[in-house]
């Protein structure tokens, strides 16, 4: 995985983020999602880079709504836990970080 970052200020971006295999993205999201316990709000940092994910969900317009408040995990269907994006209007949809890697 090569991170790309770029400095702004005093600041570093993270840019895009590149992988050597889909494998290897999954594990990286996963650890991401892992990271917090169920209820969580997503740091910044983190958020940053769901952004980028979700734009290339197949129905990123739909998710996103008003605009990106914030990320969070929640649980998710069948016990499971998944990424919500919580909009700018106070309403929030789950969404598969997978199926922004097809």
């Amino acid at each position: 995985m090569i991170l790309a970052l770029k400095l702004i200020g005093s600041d570093y971006y993270l840019l895009e983020v590149y992988f050597n295999s889909k494998a290897d993205a999954i594990s990286f999201f996963q650890g991401i999602l892992y990271r917090y316990s169920v209820g969580d709000k997503v740091t910044s940092a983190d958020g940053k880079i769901l952004a980028d994910a979700l734009a290339r969900h197949p129905d990123a317009s739909e998710k996103v709504g008003a605009g990106v408040a914030s990320f969070s995990v929640r649980s998710a269907d069948f016990g499971t836990r998944c990424f919500w994006v919580n909009r700018t209007d106070g309403s929030s949809e789950k969404f598969s970080f997978r199926a922004c890697l097809r």
